[in-house]
């Protein structure tokens, strides 16, 4: 069974910085996708950025998150880092870490197992 882990939240001032971390165990094949979705109080599920396995696809989808979140990865342990700078108080939500088989999408329902969440705040 694929468990999915998902850290790294906070309380930050705006123009701050995070990085939040996932990792995904009981993965039985090395093709999958690893994302990140977020909801924000009253506001639908979005999807942030999927990065693919083995071959390291990556897209960001939130267009306004470009220019400010990346992403990398630990190839060897399954785990994908969102790095996220130039924080604004509009990026507080729940950031959700989702994992799949075979390709990303940016579907929510695609995804089998999901992460807790790990909250981030971001303070004006």
């Amino acid at each position: 069974q694929v468990q999915v882990a998902d850290a790294g939240g906070g309380l930050v001032q705006a123009g701050g910085f995070l990085r939040l971390s996932c990792t995904a165990s009981g993965l039985t094949s090395a093709d999958y996708a690893i994302a990140w979705f977020r909801q924000a109080p009253g506001k639908e599920r979005e999807a942030v950025s999927c990065v693919s396995w083995p071959i390291g696809t990556t897209y960001l989808y939130a267009d306004s998150v470009k220019g400010r979140f990346t992403t990398s990865r630990d190839n060897a342990n399954a785990t994908l880092y969102l790095q996220m700078n130039s924080l604004k108080p509009e990026d507080t939500a729940m950031y959700y870490c989702a994992a799949k088989y075979q390709y990303c999408s940016i579907r929510e329902v695609a995804f089998t197992d999901w992460g807790p969440g790990t909250q981030v705040t971001v303070s004006s």
